[in-house]
């Protein structure tokens, strides 16, 4: 046999982590790399946190899974916490993020196919350089043709324009439009925040025409950018909202958020899970919600974010051949290089123990665990630092 067990989709480097320790990494031959990716934004309270330890080997212990024909007192209790917490007030819980984007898509067409609806509504506007998954439905609303390579035919129901131009937006509504599926903060496309009057835009357009704003926010969301989610930054409120990554700080765990008019259609049977809301994701889920769900935690995110993006930018002064600007907001952050900047990413975790990871746009995102400390920022410096001043731009990847 040619294939290896592991089915080859990933293009695995040869760090291979064993162990985690706060911000730490550490590989099974005892290498110890300062982790500035988070498991690209999973891991939001670092490695090895002993309250989401002690919350899931307590819940262990009792019970881990049970059919959704029961009631879940573990469910109702974390979707309450969220529902007091958010502008939501019904809650789906799912594995993933790509569930929680189906859920979040399903649940705008079940809006307007609901009685009294308009069941030609079925299309969402969706923008370039998105990343909503790698489900079908999530890669048909992605304009990237690496992502539908092998896939096709792709699933009809999206249409594309570009990111943050609000006139685009507003010309591609016609009368098959369920609303806009966008995240605030692109991820995969390069730590890209979109405007304030984007986004003000979109929320009048689905208010004028009685349309679906649906916010992914499963990677800038979970206090990721300072807030509990990042569509406060522009006192926009989402009608669904479909959230991930750092919400159970690496047990898989989803969500699709709603408003109860937005979920109007989701009634019994409309959709389901076998392992969606289990009780011991919900257990690590209420672990993390009890320390990120908080103002005091939420200042500190900003307070640090706004330390490491200073810090980056005085840098970015002393290596303007290689760096052209940082972007972001809180701890999701976005290093743009004049240069190709998967090279450069890679150097940092071979030779300086430094994990970040690369993005659309010759883009190194910046995505620490939210509890680092002052001590990491100043490490994190001193590897970049050093990183670039022994970088050697391959001439493949010169811009």
């Amino acid at each position: 046999m040619s294939i290896t067990p592991l089915m080859p989709v990933y293009p695995r480097c040869d760090v291979r982590p064993v162990e985690g320790d706060g911000c730490y990494l550490i590989t099974e031959d005892g290498r110890r790399l300062l982790d500035f990716a988070s498991g690209i934004a999973v891991n939001s309270l670092g490695h090895s946190h002993p309250a989401l330890i002690e919350a899931i080997q307590t819940q262990a212990a009792k019970l881990m899974h049970v059919s959704n024909m029961y009631g879940s007192p573990q469910g109702e209790r974390l979707a309450q916490r969220i529902v007091d917490t958010t502008f939501a007030d019904t809650v789906f819980f799912t594995n993933s993020g790509a569930e929680a984007v189906e859920c979040a898509i399903k649940t705008a067409r079940a809006y307007h196919q609901h009685e009294g609806g308009d069941a030609a509504r079925t299309e969402l506007i969706t923008f370039s350089m998105a990343f909503h998954g790698r489900t079908m439905a999530t890669i048909s609303a992605s304009n990237q043709t690496k992502m539908h390579k092998g896939f096709q035919p792709l699933l009809p129901g999206f249409k594309y324009v570009e990111f943050d131009d609000l006139e685009a937006a507003r010309a591609a509504v016609g009368p098959n439009t369920a609303g806009f599926l966008v995240e605030p903060i692109q991820g995969e496309g390069g730590i890209r925040p979109a405007s304030q009057a984007f986004m003000t835009g979109l929320r009048e357009i689905c208010d004028e025409q009685d349309l679906m704003l649906v916010l992914d926010e499963v990677q800038c969301g979970v206090g990721r950018t300072g807030k509990l989610y990042a569509h406060e930054h522009y006192g926009v409120t989402p009608d669904i909202l479909a959230t991930a990554k750092g919400i159970a700080g690496g047990f898989p765990l989803g969500a699709c958020l709603a408003t109860e008019q937005a979920a109007r259609g989701m009634g019994f049977g409309s959709h389901g899970s076998t392992y969606g809301g289990n009780p011991l994701a919900m257990a690590a889920g209420e672990a993390v919600w009890n320390v990120i769900a908080n103002e005091d935690f939420l200042a500190n995110v900003r307070a640090k974010g706004e330390r490491l993006r200073s810090a980056i930018e005085q840098f970015i002064g002393n290596h303007d051949d290689l760096f052209e600007l940082v972007r972001g907001e809180g701890l999701m952050l976005g290093l743009k290089m004049k240069v190709e900047s998967r090279p450069f990413y890679a150097h940092l975790r071979d030779n300086h123990d430094l994990t970040t990871v690369a993005a659309a746009d010759n883009v190194i995102r910046v995505l620490p665990p939210l509890i680092i400390e002052d001590a990491h920022i100043a490490e994190f410096m001193e590897k970049l630092s050093a990183g670039a001043a022994d970088y050697v731009v391959p001439e493949a990847a010169a811009a």
